[in-house]
């Protein structure tokens, strides 16, 4: 069995061509870009390695020939800046509709109301929290005990000074 040829449904093939996705145009235009990079990288290379006529080892046939690939590859270049800037204007044309989302809003790091956690995530969450919290508290406790300590061996310390003192005057 046979397929029948595409030119048989033109009116299948205009309506294939209308609906290519954004996501296609993109990952085209990425082609693109790369192309576009490729040639210029090749151009120059060419120019790199091209000799100015200046009449040292001139050979004509050589430079007309490096000068026809330096032309042909700039007239690809030039192809495929139309190329892009067509498929640019495809992809504006199409993201015309949607509404422009701040970026801000794309970045999940604040927890919405509107989003929805599945209980083991959430429960997860809760006890993270409370370990946090509980950690926090036997910081501050452990804190509050440090100082304790601090201020009865600054007492230590000075009582210590005076019986010294007072040892040393009766002595």
């Amino acid at each position: 069995m046979t397929t029948p040829p595409l030119a048989q449904f033109p009116g299948q093939q205009a309506q294939a061509a209308r609906d290519v996705n954004t996501a296609s145009l993109c990952r085209i235009g990425q082609e693109t870009v790369q192309d576009i990079v490729l040639r210029t990288m090749e151009i120059f290379q060419l120019l790199r390695n091209m000799q100015l006529p200046n009449g040292v080892t001139y050979h004509p046939n050589t430079h007309q020939d490096r000068l026809g690939k330096l032309q042909e590859h700039l007239r690809m270049l030039s192809v495929l800046f139309r190329k892009l800037r067509l498929v640019y204007d495809k992809c504006n044309e199409n993201c015309a509709g949607l509404d422009a989302i701040p970026t801000e809003q794309l970045i999940p790091y604040v927890e919405d109301d509107s989003s929805k956690l599945d209980d083991r995530g959430a429960s997860q969450m809760r006890s993270a929290s409370e370990e946090r919290r509980e950690v926090l508290e036997v910081n501050k406790k452990l804190k509050q005990k440090n100082q304790q300590l601090k201020q009865i061996m600054d007492q230590l310390r000075n009582l210590i000074w005076e019986i010294n003192s007072m040892l040393a005057v009766r002595s």
